[in-house]
């Protein structure tokens, strides 16, 4: 799938209006948008347009995305899109969305349900606020349908980097596999590594508010110890009795309040 990088200057701003400069590969067009008003405006029409328009609901969603009170004059931004990216199926919680990184690609795409056998794990963390401490579990199903489990602690206190802790090491648990399936209810770990953490690159880390990723140095190393692999990112609804996530629940409640 073809990938598209866009640099974005805000130009100048009437009446909650901006006027902003969109280049791709020294072509430039201009577009007017108001953030209150989510009204899209294309001012040129040429190959740049072209594309943006191709990829309408990406560009609208980037726009849409960002904050109000970070649209200013001279804000800059760094941004990719995928030519004709499903967006609609990549926001499907009940599909699978999939990072192939193997010979060097970082491709992801979206599929049905699976539709082959395949190394998983199960991951959840829990954060105690009273206690303030924090746990995590990797439950690894193998191909014998054999479980396997594994439980930390951490004096973390964020619940979104519980999970992603869960996450990298449950990768570090199965780096001999090539191919992993991630079962997870956190979409924080699903987007981030599928969606977010490419345009985070692109501008040095920062979002499109113009503001450091959190839990960067974190993101680096789920990014580095997933290269040269295919991960399948499953979502689950939490405590909607699905069993493994169940479990991995409860333990990782019981080892948040073992200390």
């Amino acid at each position: 799938m073809k990938m598209y990088v866009f640099e974005m200057h805000i130009v100048e701003e009437n009446l909650g209006i901006f006027t902003i400069d969109i280049s791709y590969e020294g072509e430039k067009t201009q577009i007017l948008f108001s953030p209150s008003l989510k009204s899209l405006e294309f001012l040129k029409d040429n190959n740049v347009t072209k594309v943006l328009k191709q990829n309408e609901y990406q560009f609208r969603k980037i726009l849409h995305n960002k904050r109000k009170d970070t649209f200013y004059k001279g804000f800059n931004l760094v941004f990719s899109m995928r030519d004709r990216k499903d967006v609609e199926a990549f926001n499907d919680r009940l599909k699978l969305v999939v990072l192939d990184k193997r010979n060097g690609k970082n491709e992801s795409y979206v599929k049905e349900k699976a539709d082959r056998s395949i190394n998983k794990m199960y991951i959840d963390a829990s954060f105690l606020e009273k206690r303030g401490m924090g746990g995590f579990v990797v439950l690894h199903k193998d191909l014998e349908d054999k479980y396997h489990l594994h439980l930390e602690k951490s004096n973390e206190k964020s619940s979104n980097l519980l999970e992603l802790l869960a996450a990298i090491r449950g990768v570090q648990i199965l780096q001999s596999y090539d191919e992993i399936r991630i079962i997870t209810d956190s979409q924080y770990v699903r987007k981030g590594l599928t969606e977010w953490i490419m345009n985070w690159k692109l501008n040095d880390w920062n979002t499109v508010n113009g503001e450091k990723a959190k839990n960067i140095e974190w993101w680096k190393k789920f990014d580095k110890i997933t290269n040269n692999k295919y991960i399948e990112f499953e979502w689950v609804k939490g405590h909607s009795n699905h069993f493994e996530n169940t479990i991995c629940d409860l333990y990782a409640k019981e080892i948040a309040g073992s200390y």
